[in-house]
């Protein structure tokens, strides 16, 4: 899956710079930066690792709120 490539002058990329960051992480476009015409940066997607899933991790107890056995002292 290709990328779609945007061309941007510096100036433009200095005042959108946070709308072009966003265009890139949330479309996967590329933004390649120029000035006076030539390239000097590009701007690409990070690879994102894939989040663990949370099913499974999850424990559940019977009753969380009833009173312990044998007596506790808080002062310890």
């Amino acid at each position: 899956m290709g990328h779609e490539t945007k061309t941007v002058a510096a100036g433009e990329f200095k005042a959108r710079c946070l709308a072009l960051l966003d265009e890139v992480a949330e479309r996967g476009e590329v933004v390649v930066v120029t000035k006076r015409g030539v390239p000097v940066a590009k701007v690409v997607p990070v690879d994102q690792p894939e989040r663990p899933s949370l099913r499974g991790s999850v424990v559940s107890e019977k009753d969380i709120v009833a009173p312990i056995e044998g007596a506790w002292d808080a002062e310890g």
